[in-house]
């Protein structure tokens, strides 16, 4: 994958409609519409209620557009259409939820530092540079280039980035410690 791909990936959307179809779509699977009526759009209006705030034009011209760059795929069968992600569009419903990542921070420390300690080789460097930088987006801080520490509980946002760029535990290791040695500097950073 390009790095203009990646870039591509981690745009913000462009409106909030593509959003919502994109979580429809990625919760359900697929959604599965009757096609009794050449206008099935209405169909999808009164079962979903988040569609409900957009328009008719605004739910068809979207739901066309998406099917026009190869991240959602129309099939008709026995009366019903069926609108199901393509595998691009599954990558682009995944970033979705990597843009939604966030770490929460808890009223009262636990005394824990989370290190996050990888090596990407060369060959894989635009993955590296995407990886850093969602650790910067986090809020993680950088101890040293390939090491990241954060206060907070963040295992499970790991694991996510983790497997989302494809990357192996010989790859990027997180490391919980209650002792980094001189730490004054990081608890100014994250406030402690």
């Amino acid at each position: 994958m390009t790095f203009k791909k990646y870039k591509y990936y981690f745009r913000k959307p462009r409106s909030e409609i593509v959003k919502d179809i994109f979580k429809a779509i990625a919760v359900t699977g697929a959604i599965a519409i009757a096609a009794t009526s050449p206008y099935f759009i209405v169909n999808l209006l009164k079962g979903f209620k988040k569609f409900k705030k957009y328009s008719k034009k605004q739910v068809y011209s979207t739901f066309n557009n998406l099917k026009k760059a190869g991240l959602l795929k129309i099939d008709k069968n026995n009366r019903q259409i069926y609108i199901s992600l393509t595998e691009e569009g599954k990558k682009k419903a995944g970033m979705f939820q990597i843009d939604a990542l966030e770490i929460k921070k808890s009223e009262k420390w636990d005394g824990k530092w989370r290190l996050i300690i990888f090596d990407i080789g060369e060959l894989r460097r635009i993955e590296r540079e995407a990886f850093r930088g969602k650790l910067k987006r986090l809020g993680f801080y950088k101890l040293q280039k390939s090491i990241w520490i954060h206060a907070f509980d963040c295992r499970a946002e790991a694991e996510i980035l983790t497997n989302f760029f494809g990357l192996s535990e010989n790859e990027v290791r997180f490391i919980e410690s209650s002792n980094i040695g001189d730490d004054i500097m990081f608890k100014k950073h994250f406030n402690l």
